[in-house]
């Protein structure tokens, strides 16, 4: 059985408040097909790629805040997305602000296999930003004030028989910047990360600190070293661009469990990345320098649970 998958991530350039469902969706069609012409059997989208970035936003309006969200998935606003997809024989991952029956939201990510049938399913836990709005910004990161903290946990989850049957996990955006996230995974065996971002090309909170520079550097850094340190490949996808005034840093990569980067988008625009992902490749990690059974010590971690904030010494 072969464990080599050709898997491809779909970067997304800005999706503006005006722009209606319609268009985006075919522009995501688009690159479904784009990459399955180029042998693809996975493709993986941005996170929230169905709208604008709306946590940017104050809404008072409750109704045009909801107008964002999906009430299920798939939905008719976005069967044609699954019906290609299935069409091709080809699965992925999407991203999407989720609102449940009891009326919980959450920042929420599937995958779906090459038949249309979803694998799995992750609500973002490390959500960034406030719940109120900082007082003179123009743009704000509200993640906290729209969505509930995940409460689904890292749950890994097999990928087909025709993938190799790897052992997936996703994150979403900032989650990708912790690396107890990326260990629970790891102790799962993964072997394959599916993330999509979106992420502000200046400091969103305030301040002029940071740039698209640092900020895309600091992004590709968190990928390649999680995924060194638990021997997985990685993709980490973009939406990126100029959204209604606010920039978005691309910089979207595919990464192998040695943390190298063996694939990277050149634009802020639309664009596929490609690359061959040998699953067995994760052996070397796993059986070696990261062979958790033989040199992990658990018992001297427990601040890593109890603890929330730093503790400096006396």
């Amino acid at each position: 059985m072969t464990r080599v998958l050709r898997l491809a991530g779909a970067q997304m350039g800005a999706n503006q408040k005006a722009d209606s469902r319609e268009a985006i969706l075919a522009r995501m069609v688009a690159l479904l097909e784009q990459a399955a012409a180029a042998g693809a059997k996975m493709v993986v989208f941005p996170e929230l790629p169905l709208t604008t970035f709306f946590p940017r936003w104050l809404f008072t309006d409750q109704a045009e805040l909801d107008s964002y969200f999906e009430r299920e998935m798939p939905n008719p606003r976005v069967q044609p997305l699954f019906d290609r997809a299935r069409a091709l024989g080809v699965g992925f991952y999407l991203g999407y602000a989720e609102l449940t029956p009891h009326g919980k939201r959450y920042n929420t990510s599937i995958t779906v296999g090459p038949d249309g049938c979803v694998l799995g399913k992750y609500r973002k836990i490390h959500l960034p930003g406030t719940v109120e709005p900082r007082v003179g910004d123009r743009f704000q990161q509200l993640e906290k004030r729209y969505f509930e903290y995940g409460d689904l946990g890292f749950p890994a989850f097999r990928g087909p028989e025709a993938w190799g049957r790897p052992v997936l996990g996703m994150l979403i955006c900032n989650d990708r910047r912790w690396p107890e996230a990326w260990r629970c995974y790891g102790l799962q065996g993964i072997e394959l990360m599916l993330i999509g971002y979106n992420s502000a090309a200046y400091d969103p909170m305030g301040g002029d600190s940071e740039d698209q520079s640092l900020r895309t550097f600091h992004s590709t850094l968190a990928v390649q070293g999680n995924a060194y340190m638990n021997a997985t490949w990685a993709i980490s996808v973009a939406k990126a661009g100029v959204e209604d005034g606010s920039g978005l840093i691309g910089g979207s990569v595919i990464v192998d469990p040695n943390g190298r980067v063996v694939a990277d988008a050149k634009t802020l625009g639309d664009e596929i990345i490609v690359a061959d992902v040998d699953f067995d490749a994760c052996r070397q990690g796993k059986e070696k320098m990261f062979n958790f059974a033989a040199h992990r010590r658990p018992q001297w971690y427990r601040a890593m649970i109890d603890q929330v904030g730093a503790v400096p010494p006396a």
